[in-house]
């Protein structure tokens, strides 16, 4: 079955479109990645996005318009991966959508948002799709994420040690593997979000990110400010456990500001690269990770990056791509296994990794133009994946 898994993440700065050939051979599920397309959101529609993300207020008739534009953003993207990745032959699209509200109180998930109509993806490519894959987890008791855990956990098992798959996307976490026993998974905290935030603001918008590091190299850690951010009582919290840009927004940085006193510009974008890299290290060394295996656009930071090998120490850090999943797409890829697992009528969830009471079947499907025709749903559940590299 060629699957389009279709992911916009907590950076909300563009779609992206990763295509696979997905085959179960008995327990194993065959993932052959066929290409990634990314495309960024219009700027218009961005910073409506953006002033509608918490903790801003907002208006339904403006939660239903970004859900239209948001669907009409992936669809075009779809209409694209289906003609250049999967020459016009795509069977599935699974679309993850755009996380605009993450309702977290008390260690509980109660709700969670995606929008991106997926009416606008099916109408315009004519190809059934997979969509609300995260409400059904919360349904069910969980935490709703991180949903790429059951792939993580299909991928990286039977590796030697402790293995943790890393996503740095606004938000990181990592889904920890153990050789024996049951994964675990959670979000460390924010990756790239309060990194964003602190170079919007300080840029006056000029910047949306810190394109290679460089401002946070210009800077050095403040260790007020760091002793501040790192007594958020979320990095406290036992697993399962998530979050979002709910709370690691920019307020939230500006207040941590006020109350330290004056830190110069590249010192506050130094210091929010050295939370996520401690609070991830952190994490890691609190599972007794041996390796962690990272991916998501944080990857791209090198000044992120040294400063996350360097707080891990002795636990190996290593990019996806050296295990055949491609680093800038494996969230997509991921999406697109699910959307294949639900066609299926297989659960695409780890109830150690979200908290859930039991696995469950994910996500609505919307027809395409022609009747809707599901595989059998006798399949055996897979227990690890394969990739396929061509």
């Amino acid at each position: 079955m060629r699957v389009i898994g279709l992911m916009s993440g907590t950076s909300h700065d563009a779609v992206d479109a990763a295509a696979a050939d997905l085959a179960l051979d008995g327990d194993t599920l065959v993932l052959a990645p066929l290409g990634l397309l990314s495309a960024a959101y219009p700027d218009t529609l961005r910073a409506a996005l953006a002033a509608a993300l918490p903790p801003a207020a907002t208006t339904m008739a403006e939660v239903c318009a970004l859900d239209t534009r948001i669907g009409q953003a992936f669809a075009r993207l779809a209409v694209r991966a289906d003609r250049e990745l999967c020459d016009g032959r795509a069977d599935l699209i699974s679309s993850h959508g755009q996380t605009v509200y993450h309702w977290a109180e008390d260690g509980r998930v109660h709700g969670t948002l995606q929008l991106g109509q997926p009416a606008w993806i099916a109408e315009t490519t004519g190809v059934p799709v997979v969509s609300d894959l995260r409400g059904r987890d919360v349904a069910a008791g969980g935490q709703g994420a991180p949903l790429v855990s059951l792939v993580d956990t299909l991928w990286l098992r039977g590796r030697p040690g402790v293995c943790a798959a890393l996503n740095l996307g606004g938000i990181a976490n990592l889904t920890v593997v153990p050789r024996a026993g049951e994964p675990l998974a959670f979000d460390t905290g924010p990756a790239n979000a309060l990194i964003d935030a602190a170079v919007r603001d300080l840029t006056g918008g000029r910047l949306d990110h810190d394109a290679d590091g460089a401002l946070a190299a210009r800077g050095t850690v403040h260790p007020g400010l760091l002793e501040r951010l790192l007594a958020e009582p979320y990095y406290a919290l036992p697993p399962p456990k998530t979050t979002g840009k709910e709370l690691f927004h920019l307020p939230y940085l500006r207040a941590a500001l006020a109350a330290t006193g004056p830190v110069a510009d590249h010192d506050v974008v130094a210091t929010v690269t050295e939370l996520t890299a401690r609070t991830v290290a952190d994490a890691a060394r609190s599972v007794h990770a041996t390796e962690v295996i990272a991916s998501g656009g944080g990857i791209r930071n090198p000044g992120l990056m040294a400063a996350l090998r360097r707080d891990l120490g002795t636990i190996a850090l290593r990019v996806s791509d050296e295990l055949g999943l491609p680093a800038a797409a494996k969230e997509a890829y991921a999406f697109a296994v699910l959307g294949f697992l639900t066609a299926h009528g297989l659960a695409g969830t780890v109830p150690s990794c979200t908290g859930a009471r039991h696995p469950a079947v994910l996500g609505s499907i919307t027809p395409g133009r022609r009747p809707l025709v599901l595989p059998p749903p006798d399949r055996p559940a897979p227990s690890r994946l394969e990739i396929f590299r061509r």
